[in-house]
């Protein structure tokens, strides 16, 4: 199932909020990016059909394996992309914000490259 890049944003912050904090509510994921209560309870209820996240009786969300396996991907993505930005002399936060756009769109053939690329800046 195909998921678009607001999805792909909403697991990714989930995956983080839960490596910083272990639980996660959908309060938190709106304090996070900045969006409103009302806005991510309806990106949720479709996250949650879609199968990509589940909810307890507590309201704490948790990414299913569908959905751990796309926030992960994300994830990756996003520090490669800015660990590249960063290489070449962009300030870091500028980085991680324009890592957060070309993560998207960017081809797994390109990122296996700039992966490449790292590997021997760092040798």
């Amino acid at each position: 199932m195909a998921i678009r890049q607001s999805g792909e944003d909403y697991l990714e912050t989930i995956l983080k909020l839960q490596m910083q904090n272990g639980q996660v509510r959908s309060v938190d994921v709106a304090a996070d990016l900045g969006y409103s209560k009302p806005s991510v309870s309806i990106a949720m209820k479709k996250l949650r059909e879609q199968g990509y996240v589940s909810v307890n009786e507590n309201g704490l969300l948790s990414l299913t394996e569908e959905g751990k396996q796309v926030a992960t991907g994300v994830y990756e993505r996003h520090k490669t992309l800015k660990q590249a930005l960063m290489l070449l002399g962009v300030e870091e936060a500028d980085a991680a914000e324009e890592a957060c756009k070309i993560e998207h769109a960017i081809s797994d053939t390109t990122l296996d490259k700039i992966k490449a690329f790292l590997e021997k800046a760092e040798a």
